[in-house]
């Protein structure tokens, strides 16, 4: 079978980037949208001319240019949006929009994954404010996309291994402690945490896969379901030496909120769901989603102890 041509939309970002490099790893002809507007952002010009030096093609863009859009979208069978939804760094989810627009009007797109890549938005109707905006933003383009009739996967990733693992789950820290670790709650709900290159490697299989079409697919990697508490006895394991360890109560955690900014309030909401709700693994896959490691087994994924050893 023919590999689709993909379009990668945040190609310069977090997981973007690592949807370039799983797209040229399989082979398909990758394009990465890039925005005319990108000033003098030497990292971001840097890194389209190394991808470019890989073998992807640069097309110009921009959701302020309607007609960009369209005329990018034409150039493929598949498009991925990889913007981002995260508050702390910057939250367009909505801008897809735009993109669903263009997309419908194309009229060519085989496929659409739109920026999802967390916690599914589907599962999260009871969320907490001021939280649930990104549940509830990524549900109207769900909406947006199935009522304009257009192909789909969405994709959950549940935890990315670099916020959580390397802050052991604890807000505002990404690198481990090798002394010290607060716990949330008593530390035992189970979180899914998955390696950001697996992430994008799924992705990219998924693409072209009949199964996964109109589907969510859920990354479990099945090694890396675990509790808070579990992930600091891996990483006390390596190290050597136990960690003294506090809690902090599910009240607590809530008073301690308030006095975030409006963008912290969003991602400590988000610990709350996952960390003392267990919201990642507290329900079945059903018949309208999928698991990754299931469908592509030959798929080596990083397991949370391999993670960890790149802090010793």
């Amino acid at each position: 079978m023919e590999k689709s041509k993909v379009l990668i939309i945040g190609g310069t970002g977090y997981l973007g980037k690592r949807l370039v490099k799983a797209s040229l790893a399989l082979g398909h002809e990758t394009y990465v949208l890039h925005r005319p507007e990108i000033g003098v952002d030497i990292e971001k010009v840097q890194m389209l001319l190394s991808f470019k030096e890989q073998g992807a093609k640069l097309v110009s863009g921009s959701f302020n240019d309607y007609q960009s859009l369209v005329n990018a979208v034409k150039l493929v069978d598949v498009v991925i949006c990889a913007i981002s939804g995260v508050h702390i760094r910057s939250h367009q989810i909505l801008l897809q929009l735009k993109l669903v627009d263009a997309i419908k009007e194309a009229g060519n797109v085989k496929r659409f994954l739109p920026s999802e890549f967390g916690t599914d938005p589907a599962k999260m109707a009871n969320a907490m404010e001021p939280g649930r905006v990104t549940f509830d933003d990524k549900m109207v383009v769900r909406k947006a996309i199935e009522d304009a009739g257009i192909p789909f996967t969405y994709v959950s990733a549940n935890c990315f291994a670099g916020y959580f693992l390397g802050g052991l789950c604890q807000p505002g820290s990404i690198l481990p402690s090798k002394d010290s670790v607060v716990l949330l709650g008593d530390g035992n709900p189970k979180a899914i945490y998955v390696d950001e290159d697996d992430i994008a490697m799924y992705t990219m299989k998924a693409i072209d896969d009949p199964r996964t079409l109109n589907r969510t697919m859920y990354l479990r990697p099945p090694k890396n379901i675990l509790s808070q508490r579990e992930v600091v006895e891996t990483w006390e394991k390596l190290i050597g030496k136990t960690l003294q360890k506090s809690s902090i109560s599910k009240e607590e955690f809530l008073a301690s909120m308030k006095e975030q900014n409006y963008a912290g309030q969003v991602g400590l909401t988000h610990y709350y769901h996952v960390c003392y709700e267990g919201c990642l693994t507290n329900f079945e896959i059903g018949n309208e989603g999928v698991e990754a490691s299931q469908l592509y087994p030959e798929i080596k994924y990083t397991t949370v102890e391999e993670y960890l050893r790149r802090y010793l």
